[in-house]
């Protein structure tokens, strides 16, 4: 983490005051590493990479046949003591769409944004510029690939719908992926003057982050119940945790004798004579 001289929202003493006040382990380099301008301090940490193409396959593995992935959610319905999705019987539904599907009775926004992603030959480790509106280079689980946001840069926009969050993200063409590498390698290149001889830009990501309205950025876990509904907004991928303890005490606490209703399909398949048997049937 490297405090910027002159544009952070706040100096390097008083960042390091915080860090240690947190119970972070980090270490404060004596000098500025080579790479790096402008920078009044660093503080060194113990983070780690999250290797996402082993946690896909552990969970794969883990869920067998239960995952189904591809199949898009057109409707999900609140009947009584069961919840039907897609016109198909459940339980219970957990909505991880970030309101997406349900919207939670929060005051937030969407957010369409654009990661982008650079390959070098370098070794480079995490860099975030800290605090305020600055940047961050960032590796992922393949060593030469690293991402580089921005604070002001990597927003596209912030819209109270869902739905218009996603149409501002199909508008999304070449000529606004070249303008947001110009801002944002100018940015950068005020820290890491040479970010543009170690690093060649590969390719944009685009997404939608969900976001409590409200002067900070909120990172904490947040469970809401809706019938037989739940929706998540997880914060960091690490409250995971704090969402299945959170949503089992909702489910237990449930009241004994409201078990799912007959979902029998007979009458409909009857009804549409979808239902057919051969001679030999018993």
């Amino acid at each position: 983490y490297a405090v910027p001289r002159g544009d952070s929202l706040i100096d390097f003493l008083t960042y390091r005051m915080i860090m240690t006040s947190s119970g972070i382990e980090f270490s404060e380099t004596t000098e500025t590493p080579p790479y790096l301008a402008n920078i009044e301090g660093c503080l060194r940490t113990t983070e780690r990479v999250l290797l996402t193409s082993r946690a896909r396959a552990w969970f794969t593995d883990q869920l067998g046949s239960a995952l189904n992935l591809g199949t898009r959610v057109d409707t999900i319905v609140n009947d009584g003591n069961g919840v039907r999705v897609n016109g198909e019987w459940f339980n219970f539904v957990v909505d991880a769409t970030w309101g997406h599907h349900h919207r939670p009775p929060i005051d937030l926004f969407y957010e369409p944004t654009i990661l982008l992603y650079y390959e070098t030959n370098g070794d480079f480790p995490a860099i975030t510029m800290v605090d305020g509106p600055l940047c961050s280079i960032y590796p992922t689980e393949d060593p030469s690939l690293f991402t580089l946001s921005s604070v002001p840069h990597t927003p596209l926009g912030r819209y109270y719908d869902a739905a218009a969050a996603r149409e501002a993200l199909n508008r999304v063409d070449a000529t606004v992926v070249r303008a947001k590498c110009a801002a944002m390698e100018a940015q950068v290149r005020r820290y890491v003057p040479g970010f543009a001889d170690a690093f060649r830009f590969i390719a944009p990501q685009l997404s939608i982050k969900t976001k409590p309205t409200g002067a900070f950025d909120d990172r904490s876990c947040h469970v809401y119940k809706d019938g037989r509904v739940f929706s998540v907004m997880s914060g960091k991928i690490d409250t995971i945790f704090f969402a299945v303890e959170r949503i089992l005490s909702m489910i237990e606490a449930i009241p004994q004798g409201t078990d799912m209703p007959n979902m029998s399909t007979l009458r409909d398949e009857l009804m549409t004579g979808a239902t057919h048997t051969g001679a030999d049937s018993a």
